[in-house]
């Protein structure tokens, strides 16, 4: 199937979908977003893939394996050996193809934010000391800048290579919101108050 122009109508059946994109595009933002639309579970990936201390985790592939065999599921698509395993049996793939610029500004700020307030990603991990930026090739603000590109060619070829998975192109902020928006309202945030307030 050729690229889903984002205007035309929404693929179907949109059980299992995978969201693509650089580093600090905000796929898993997306995917929540998409999660919370449909009702589709997200798992995100990062949560499989780091265990305690940035480590890998043994179980790794068993998990993405165990993920791929659900009948609906939304997460992201990384990680190279987990990526043939979910776009084998996936229906849809959203690739957020946002401007560098964007995306480098979103990562920076996004792993500034995580530094200063120590926050929790995934397995008690947070991000490095900001010196890293200068020490550690793996840096994620230097890895967003070295893979911009890699998705030009990757997600053409899983278009020729599977046919019948419908990919959706997204290239702005307002054509992500836009599309989300067909899916249908965002739910509203219940706020809970005490009593006699």
């Amino acid at each position: 199937m050729p690229f889903v122009d984002q205007q035309a109508p929404l693929p179907q059946p949109m059980r299992r979908v995978l969201v693509a994109g650089t580093s600090g595009s905000g796929k898993t933002t997306f995917a929540c977003a998409f999660a919370a639309r449909t009702g589709v579970p997200h798992t995100e990936i990062d949560a499989l893939f780091h265990g305690a201390g940035w480590q890998p985790r043994p179980s790794f592939l068993a998990d993405v394996g165990e993920l791929a065999a659900q009948p609906s599921w939304v997460t992201e698509w990384q990680y190279g050996a987990a990526r043939p395993i979910l776009v084998a049996v996936a229906d849809t793939l959203v690739w957020i193809d946002l401007p560098i610029r964007v995306v480098m500004w979103r990562v920076v700020q996004r792993t500034l934010r995580r530094r200063l307030r120590r926050t929790e990603l995934w397995n008690g991990n947070v991000e490095p000391p900001l010196h890293t930026f200068f020490t550690d090739d793996e840096h994620i603000v230097r890895w967003a800048w070295r893979t911009r590109r890699k998705l030009r060619d990757r997600v053409p070829a899983v278009a020729r290579a599977h046919p019948e998975l419908a990919i959706v192109r997204l290239r702005t902020a307002r054509e992500v919101r836009g599309w989300l928006d067909r899916l249908g309202p965002a739910p509203e945030v219940q706020v809970s108050r005490p009593a006699g307030s």
